[in-house]
């Protein structure tokens, strides 16, 4: 009787294909589907390399380190992402920001700031939602308001900075969509001052 072999082999079958199944929906990266920066970093101008050679790095030195990463890239419009690991909005946008600056990194330069937050939580979260560009550690509610001379409400917010340096708009709230942020880095960080 070759019942019971079939039942095995159509047993043996339905284990193989589940396995095969569940490996093919496994994944060995576990981190965010952050792009590839390391093309468009090479093709940035040195003050924009020199900005993300430190990567997705959070630095301390408040407002003077935020003064200096301002000034350093002088000649290119920047966009500043105020954010925090446990802010929920926040991490929403965030795939928006990774896939911009990748497509933008080469003339714009992109900084991160990590407002009431640890430090350790920020890199942890970073660690799995890889930047090109670092963000510097802003431990008190308030602070990059105050660096910026502008006032700010609530996380996220996105600030915009010519190419001169001249705070030019400020983005309150999150982006919802990955198009509205690319409209506003068009608009307020094209390059032509």
């Amino acid at each position: 009787m070759s019942t019971p072999r079939r039942k095995r082999t159509a047993l043996t079958l339905a284990v193989l294909c589940a396995a095969l199944a569940l490996a093919a929906c496994g994944s060995s990266d576990t981190t965010s589907s952050a792009p590839d920066y390391k093309a468009a970093v090479a093709k940035a101008p040195r003050a924009l390399a020199d900005l993300y050679a430190d990567g997705d790095a959070v630095l301390d030195g408040g407002e003077e380190a935020y003064d200096a990463a301002i000034d350093g890239v002088e000649g290119h419009p920047v966009v500043v992402n105020n954010w925090a690991s446990w802010c929920i909005p926040c991490r929403d946008e965030f795939p928006y920001f990774q896939s911009q600056a990748a497509k933008h990194l080469d003339r714009v330069a992109f900084l991160g700031v990590d407002s009431e937050d640890s430090k350790e939580a920020a890199e942890t979260f970073l660690k799995d939602n890889p930047l090109p560009y670092p963000s510097i550690e802003a431990p008190d509610k308030g602070d990059l308001g105050d660096w910026a001379g502008t006032t700010l409400v609530g996380y996220p917010n996105t600030l915009y900075y010519d190419d001169e340096g001249e705070l030019v708009y400020t983005h309150q709230g999150p982006y919802t969509s990955e198009d509205d942020l690319a409209a506003d880095i068009e608009k307020y960080a094209s390059g032509e001052g």
